[in-house]
């Protein structure tokens, strides 16, 4: 590395956010990049380590002490062209990644890691504002056409690398923008869309075509046939997400103001892009309950508390997690630990290890929830006698992560086989990698994996996209 003892002379530097009481008050972005100084410096704290652990923990397999190293020689152009070559959107894992590959970091054995995600930050959006992000239109085009169904991270990738090698793609998208849960799932303060907005005119001039407020499969009048999909198209990838909710069903379910995350999430998003929503879910002078631990419960949080929540509690039936992990036994793997949120950090009551057993109501609109304590053992849950309380409540978010692909409509008409989750079967490994039960469909992301990570979908829309080239022609020289 160019400075090997960087990471004794260097502490890790935090990206700065804006103070909480500024931030509320708008939907934009709040996290500062790092300045080239700054950047140049985390760079220097990535040590000869020999091993990179980083690399594997990442799921793209990012190349990270090539671009540190480039970043802390000032070669930026350079950093740049590495952080693309394993990775179509940086611009979007450098924001909203968890980033498993600092959990990775040598240095993470017994000191801070290195401040991977805030150097890709800086990275991507420096090549942004010098103008070296541009399309990379095919020099020879050929002759194969490829559906993919679903604009999430997983079909956009998918899609890029086709474009590229010189196939024609149509990217069909149900909503009315492009997307996927990157657009509706994922508010603006965490994500601004303006990343997803230029990287669809790239591909676009990359030979992309996108199909927005279209259907496939399914009653609709206006959707797409299967049958048509199918003659009309060499290949087809199905990368159209996970997207049904874990529900619950306890009694009181129905009551007014007890709503999925997912009905209440995109229509902040849809305001904040100008349209006009009537009977938008506000969370407005109310006590609000998420229940769900995860980041979707966060992003709940963070936006009740910009619509001006009289109060946000946060239930999670997990038991809490320790503060900090025990390193010699979890590293280099991602770690079980206590994590708080920006959003938390803007107000929040979290609780853990509770169990909801009724939504109460008066005339119809839900007023509290009964929940009870609970022990875990050996995997199993049990109640804590004597542990009930009721929690006063005008607005309940269900945020317990998604099960599976939605069925009907393509999933049902197509007769896709499906894992014993779900999800689309398709294996990652040996022949016929990608592949459904059906000839020429493919599957990729969330819908083929299940629940899970940006990085991960973007991971295996490359991945897919190799097998769909090699698929069309018989050989194939993207990346995997």
């Amino acid at each position: 590395m160019g400075k090997p003892t960087g990471f004794l002379e260097y502490q890790r530097l935090v990206e700065v956010a804006e103070p909480v009481e500024s931030r509320l008050r708008h939907y934009r972005e709040f996290v500062i990049t790092l300045t080239d100084e700054q950047a140049r410096v985390q760079g220097a704290r990535c040590m000869d380590c020999g091993i990179p652990f980083c690399n594997t923990g990442c799921p793209v397999n990012n190349i990270i002490p090539d671009w540190n190293d480039l970043v802390y020689r000032g070669q930026w152009k350079q950093a740049l062209t590495v952080l693309h070559s394993t990775n179509n959107f940086p611009d979007f894992t450098g924001r909203i990644c968890p980033a498993p590959c600092e959990a990775a970091c040598t240095l993470n054995i017994n000191t801070e890691p290195v401040g991977i995600k805030s150097i890709e930050h800086a990275i991507v959006d420096k090549g942004w504002e010098e103008g070296w992000i541009v399309p990379q239109p095919p020099q020879v085009k050929t002759d194969k056409q490829v559906a993919v169904v679903g604009s999430g991270p997983a079909g956009l990738a998918a899609a890029q690398q086709l474009a590229r090698a010189g196939h024609r793609v149509v990217v069909f998208e149900k909503n009315d923008r492009i997307g996927g849960l990157l657009r509706y799932g994922i508010p603006d303060f965490k994500f601004e869309k303006s990343h997803i907005d230029r990287r669809i005119e790239q591909m676009t001039a990359e030979g992309v075509e996108f199909r927005v407020n279209q259907w496939v499969g399914g009653d609709r009048a206006d959707a797409l046939p299967v049958d048509r999909l199918v003659s009309e198209f060499d290949a087809i990838i199905l990368a159209g997400g996970a997207e049904t909710p874990r529900d619950l069903p306890v009694p009181g379910r129905d009551l007014a103001g007890v709503h999925f995350a997912m009905e209440f999430l995109p229509q902040q998003n849809k305001v904040n892009a100008g349209d006009t929503l009537t009977g938008q879910i506000l969370a407005t002078d109310k006590r609000v309950v998420v229940i769900g631990g995860g980041d979707t419960g966060s992003d709940c949080v963070g936006t009740s508390n910009r619509h001006g929540a009289r109060s946000v509690t946060q239930f999670e039936v997990m038991p809490e997690p320790p503060e900090q992990e025990n390193k010699s036994m979890t590293w280099p793997y991602w770690p079980l630990k206590l994590r708080t949120s920006s959003s938390h950090q803007e107000g929040c009551m979290r609780d853990f290890a509770i169990s909801t057993k009724e939504f109460i109501g008066e005339n119809g609109q839900v007023r509290a929830l009964k929940v009870v304590r609970v022990e875990w053992q050996n995997g199993r849950m049990s109640e804590i006698p004597g542990s009930e309380f009721e929690v006063p409540a005008d607005l309940v978010l269900l945020a317990m992560g998604f099960v599976s692909p939605v069925k009907p409509g393509l999933l049902e008409q197509l007769a896709v086989a499906l894992d014993e989750r779900g999800n689309v079967k398709a294996t990652t490994d040996g022949p016929g990698c990608y592949a459904t039960s059906l000839p020429k469909v493919f599957a990729a992301g969330d819908m083929r994996r299940g629940q899970s990570l940006v990085v991960w979908a973007i991971r295996e829309g490359r991945q897919c996209a190799r097998e769909v080239d090699a698929f069309l022609m018989g050989r194939s020289e993207l990346p995997r």
